[in-house]
């Protein structure tokens, strides 16, 4: 079965979806009425997820550095973490990427989209007994817009000049209309918390399925049930490890052997490999993340456009593709939008590999020796094989790259958005309002290429308040082009994301919105056997 009906089967073995409701959205994916009956009566038999466990999860991108608070929340780990832990107001559909209710059980936007009222959940309990209020939701809310908090939600919250509480309604009034802010409300960084989480940003209690009961930055952290879990479709083990792993090889070893029941980032290189273990299985995901190499355009020598679009020209994204990828992925185009995304703009060109032009522009921004580019295994898998296929495909336009390899521990907080010439990767974002506004805003935090530019900034924010599709659309094709031409973003590749599992582990979500089913992975599976 494809993703889609593998999920469609899962809401009826979840006795979310009846007969006549499958039967319509199957056939509208083109399958015939007669296999969409099968699969119906099959889901319908299906056994109902087991209750119960220990669910061990050996990850990659764990480090000493890694805070606690959800607003700085940079890490794989601490995104699974939060996940575990606390609830957003809104999520996403795994399939479409359409809002759906979570905390806020329903909005209604005012006819201009500049007013929104969520009503929010009554019974709800956080882990420590209190009941979850409007209150918390404001306060929540309101830490992330203040800068001090270094909230990486912060360009998304910048857009919203009033939060406000209405009864039992959360009302936000916006600087401008956007049709897109329950999705802007899924950002993993506004985890809900008691009182906003003023009184202890790091406190890590919240309203999801798991309360944490350990937590060694970069080593382990660990999870019990919550009893008092609102939801009965989640939280299926008692118990959660979360193994730091940065180490791929050993990442490997620990699922192969059964030490784990689920790795993340396996490098496309090593899946045939896992494959014959009769015990694993490969779970690979499309969607919107990316891997990258960033340049700070306001750090010399980057500070010159023909600088970046010489090293733009002199990267080859076929062979990457196929070489780190492994086929699991796509060509990029050096704007962080891909065909997933809403008003996806079509029709430009695609950048390919020329040394010729690469060395034209080089030749013409005058700069001489060699140009250093940080890396490590950590910021993607093959991060490292990466740059040095990259610095070979470089060599033939006259340029010459020095690759620095980093230490996984630290990288996030000593090298990316610090050093001017990095590799990277991004889960992507739910709209392309949120890509833009979270790392390519002048004033975002996370604009980890230095990209500040005020008519920029000027066609996002009317872009944002824009109801006119068409319109927009043009907008969004205006501001890639901008990021493309102008930007300091060399992005290669769109990655699949390839992580793998024990077939003991059952009730996998593929997950468009991000990596590790969204960050949802230890909260939708559980364990037979």
């Amino acid at each position: 079965m494809t993703d889609y009906t593998n999920y469609l089967a899962r809401q009826v073995m979840l006795g979310k979806m009846n007969r006549r409701e499958f039967m319509g959205r199957a056939a509208a994916f083109g399958v015939t009425l007669a296999a969409a009956g099968t699969m119906f009566d099959t889901a319908a038999k299906a056994q109902e997820p087991k209750r119960g466990g220990h669910l061990k999860l050996g990850l990659e991108g764990a480090a000493a550095t890694d805070s606690k608070d959800p607003a700085k929340s940079l890490s794989q780990f601490t995104f699974v973490m939060g996940r575990n832990w606390g609830d957003m107001l809104v999520e996403s559909e795994p399939l479409t990427g359409a809002p759906v209710p979570a905390l806020a059980e329903s909005w209604e936007p005012s006819a201009d989209a500049a007013t929104w009222t969520f009503k929010i959940r009554q019974g709800v309990k956080f882990h420590d007994g209190k009941e979850l209020t409007v209150d918390d939701v404001v306060k929540t809310l309101q830490r992330h817009t203040d800068e001090k908090s270094e909230s990486g939600a912060l360009g998304v919250m910048k857009s919203i000049k009033e939060i406000k509480a209405d009864g039992g309604n959360l009302v936000l009034v916006l600087t401008e209309g956007n049709a897109d802010l329950p999705l802007l409300l899924t950002d993993y960084h506004l985890v809900i918390q008691p009182n906003g989480g003023l009184n202890d940003p790091n406190a890590m209690i919240g309203t999801g399925p798991y309360k944490v009961t350990s937590f060694e930055p970069g080593v382990r952290a660990t999870f019990e049930k919550n009893a008092d879990d609102w939801r009965t479709d989640r939280g299926y083990v008692d118990t959660i490890e979360m193994i730091a792993m940065n180490d791929a090889t050993a990442r490997i070893a620990a699922l192969s052997s059964g030490q784990v029941h689920y790795i993340n980032r396996v490098d496309p290189k090593t899946v045939d490999l896992l494959k014959r273990a009769p015990t694993v299985e490969i779970l690979n995901t499309s969607g919107r993340g990316h891997y990258v190499f960033i340049m700070h355009c306001d750090t010399a020598p980057f500070d010159n456009n023909d600088l970046r679009m010489a090293l733009k020209y002199s990267m080859d994204r076929e062979t990457m593709v196929q070489k780190i990828l492994g086929g699991y992925g796509k060509v990029g185009n050096d704007f962080p939008i891909n065909e997933t995304y809403a008003l996806f703009p079509e029709g430009i060109e695609q950048r390919t590999y020329d040394p010729d032009k690469a060395a034209f522009h080089y030749k013409k921004s005058g700069h001489s020796g060699p140009v250093l580019l940080r890396t490590s295994d950590v910021a993607f898998p093959g991060a490292v094989d990466a740059a040095v296929l990259y610095q070979e495909s470089a060599k033939k336009a006259g340029i010459e790259i020095e690759v620095k390899r980093e230490p996984g521990d630290g990288y996030w907080s000593n090298v990316w958005n610090v050093q001017p010439f990095s590799t990277s990767y991004w889960g992507g974002r739910p709209t392309q309002d949120q890509m833009y506004s979270t790392a390519y805003l002048s004033t975002a935090d996370w604009n980890d290429t230095r990209f500040k530019r005020e008519d920029f900034d000027k066609i996002l924010l009317e872009a944002r308040s824009e109801l006119d599709e068409a319109k927009r659309k043009e907008m969004y094709r205006t501001m890639a082009m901008m990021v493309r031409d102008e930007g300091g973003l060399i992005l290669p590749m769109f990655n699949d994301f390839v992580n793998a599992g024990s077939k003991k582990m059952k009730g996998y979500v593929h997950d468009i919105g991000n990596d590790m089913s969204n960050g949802y992975i230890a909260t939708r599976v559980w364990l037979e056997g």
